[in-house]
C-alpha cells in the first residue's frame, strides 16, 4: 500500500504530518509523491485564512475525484480545517472516508486501516489534551534541518485568530521529551533546529510555573551535532532579559528573531486584542539591536483591519520605514468566521486591503535590497541547501535566512559540497533579496 500524503499550511502542521509519516512507515506502508501511484490519501489541512481553506477545500476535492473513480482506496482529512469543519466536509466531500482531529493524530494508523477496512475512520481528541511526543518522524525538509513544535495552542485569543479554537490553550511539550527529539533528528543528521509554537516565548509556564525558553535553548544547545538553533514566532511582549541574553551568549542560538508584531497603531492594535503599543514595540526593537548589534529581525503584519482608517495605515506606513525590519511579511486581512475581528463594523473592501499590502511590500522590498547590498564584504557562515544544475553554483542559507520564508546565498565554487555542510563565505555582491559569494579562506 501507497500512501500520498499532502501537507498544507504553516511548519507546525508539517511536524504533525512528519510524526504521522513515521507511524504509518513503522507498519510498513510506503509512501508517494505520484497521486496516481498512491492507494490512500492523507491531506493535512489547514484554515488559518481564507487562502489556506481554500487550498485545503480544492485539496480535498480533487482527490476526491480520484476516489471517486476508483483510483484511490480511501482518502483521509486531518488538521486545523479537517478540525474545525468536519462536520460540513462529511456532508459536502462524502469521498471523504475519515478525519482525524488535530489532537489526534497518533491515531492515524487505525484510521488508514479502518478506512481501507470500509469502516469510518473518524477520530478526535479533546483539543486541550497533552501534545504527542515523541516517536518516529519521518524529516521531510531534506534530512539537514527540521522543525521542533515545543507547544501546543495559545492563550493569546487575538480577534482575528481561529487557533486557540482549533487547537486549544497553550501546553508545552515536557522539556526532556523535546531534548531526546533533538538528540533523534542530529542523530539521523538534522544540523539546524527550528524551534515553533504558536508562541514559543511562553514555553514552559504551563509546566514549569516560569518562561523556561531560556533553558530549553540552553539544554537543547548541549545536544551533538545540532550546528544551528533558530527561533520563530516569539511574541514581542514576551521577551525577557534572560532570553535575550541567552540568544546573544549561547553559540548555537542564531542572532535570529521572528516577533510577529501585525500593526504598529495603538488603535488598531486594541481592536486586535494585542498587548503592545507602537512606543513599546519600539523600545523592544532598540533594546534587541542594542545588546545583539547582527540581529536579523522578522515581522508580520496585517493590512485592512476591520477599523483601520487611513491615518492608522500611514502611522504603521512609517513606522516600517523607520525600523527597517530585515525581514517582513505582510497579508491582506482575512475576515475569519467565529472570531470576534469578524463581526466587527467597519469592515474594509477587498482592494483597500490589497492596495495596503502593496503598498507595504513594496517599502519594505527597497528596505530589504538595500540590507542585502550592505553585507557586501561581509564573512558569513553559512549551512549549504544544494546546487544548481550544469552551474558550479551551490545555494546556501546565512544565519539570517529561515527556510521557505527568506533569502539565499548563492555560492559560486568548484568545491565539493553536500545538503547541510557549512562553509564560511565572503559576499561579493547582491540581487535583490538574495546574496552572492564565494569561499572565505581567511583566518577569521
Amino acid at each position: 500500500m501507497k500512501i500520498l500524503f499532502v501537507s498544507l499550511g504553516c511548519d507546525k502542521n508539517l511536524v504533525d504530518t512528519e510524526k504521522m509519516l513515521g507511524m504509518l512507515s513503522e507498519k510498513g506502508y510506503e509512501f508517494t509523491d505520484d497521486e496516481t501511484e498512491a492507494d490512500i490519501a492523507v491531506v493535512n489541512t489547514c484554515c488559518f485564512i481564507g487562502d489556506a481553506k481554500e487550498e485545503s477545500i480544492n485539496t480535498l476535492l480533487q482527490l476526491s475525484e480520484l476516489k471517486e473513480s476508483g483510483q484511490l482506496k480511501a482518502l483521509l482529512a486531518a488538521g486545523c480545517l479537517a478540525q474545525r469543519y468536519r462536520e460540513e466536509i462529511q456532508r459536502e466531500i462524502p469521498e471523504v472516508d475519515g478525519i482525524i482531529g488535530t489532537m489526534a493524530i497518533e491515531e492515524i494508523v487505525a484510521a488508514v486501516e479502518e478506512a481501507l477496512a470500509g469502516r469510518p475512520a473518524n477520530y478526535y481528541r479533546d483539543i486541550n489534551a497533552a501534545p504527542a511526543a515523541g516517536g518516529k518522524r519521518v524529516v521531510t525538509t531534506g534530512g539537514h534541518y527540521a522543525y521542533l513544535k515545543i507547544a501546543e495552542g495559545c492563550d493569546k485569543h487575538c480577534t482575528y485568530c481561529i487557533i486557540p479554537k482549533v487547537r486549544g490553550r497553550f501546553r508545552s511539550v515536557p522539556m526532556e521529551a523535546l531534548v531526546a527529539e533533538a538528540k533523534e533528528l542530529a542523530e539521523g543528521g538534522v544540523k539546524e533546529l527550528i524551534l515553533v509554537a504558536q508562541e514559543t516565548t511562553l514555553y514552559g509556564v504551563d509546566l514549569y510555573g516560569e518562561k523556561n525558553l531560556p533553558r530549553l535553548l540552553r539544554e537543547l544547545g548541549k545536544v551533538d551535532g545540532i550546528r544551528w538553533i533558530r527561533l520563530l514566532y516569539c511574541y514581542p511582549e514576551e521577551l525577557t532579559e534572560e532570553l535575550i541574553h541567552t540568544i546573544a551568549t549561547e553559540p548555537k542560538v542564531c542572532h535570529y528573531l521572528d516577533i510577529p508584531i501585525q500593526h504598529a497603531s495603538d488603535h488598531v492594535l486594541k481592536r486586535m486584542g494585542r498587548r503592545t503599543s507602537e512606543q513599546e514595540l519600539r523600545d523592544i526593537i532598540a533594546g534587541l539591536r542594542e545588546k545583539i548589534p547582527d540581529i536579523c529581525l522578522r515581522t508580520t503584519l496585517i493590512s485592512g483591519f476591520p477599523g483601520e482608517t487611513q491615518e492608522d495605515f500611514e502611522e504603521l506606513y512609517r513606522f516600517v520605514n523607520e525600523m527597517e525590519f530585515d525581514r517582513l511579511g505582510v497579508f491582506a486581512y482575512s475576515q475569519e468566521e467565529d472570531t470576534p475581528a469578524a463581526d466587527m463594523e467597519e469592515q474594509i473592501p477587498e482592494e483597500v486591503k490589497t492596495f495596503r499590502r502593496d503598498e507595504l511590500m513594496e517599502l519594505q522590498q527597497a528596505i530589504a535590497f538595500e540590507k542585502a547590498e550592505s553585507l557586501t564584504g561581509q564573512v558569513l557562515t553559512v549551512m549549504i541547501e544544494g546546487k544548481l544544475a550544469d552551474e558550479d553554483t551551490y545555494v546556501a542559507r546565512t544565519y539570517r535566512d529561515a527556510p521557505g520564508v527568506d533569502g539565499y546565498l548563492f555560492l559560486n565554487t568548484t568545491a565539493n559540497l553536500v545538503s547541510g555542510d557549512f562553509a564560511r563565505v565572503l559576499v561579493t555582491d547582491s540581487n535583490e533579496y538574495d546574496l552572492i559569494g564565494e569561499l572565505y579562506h581567511g583566518e577569521n
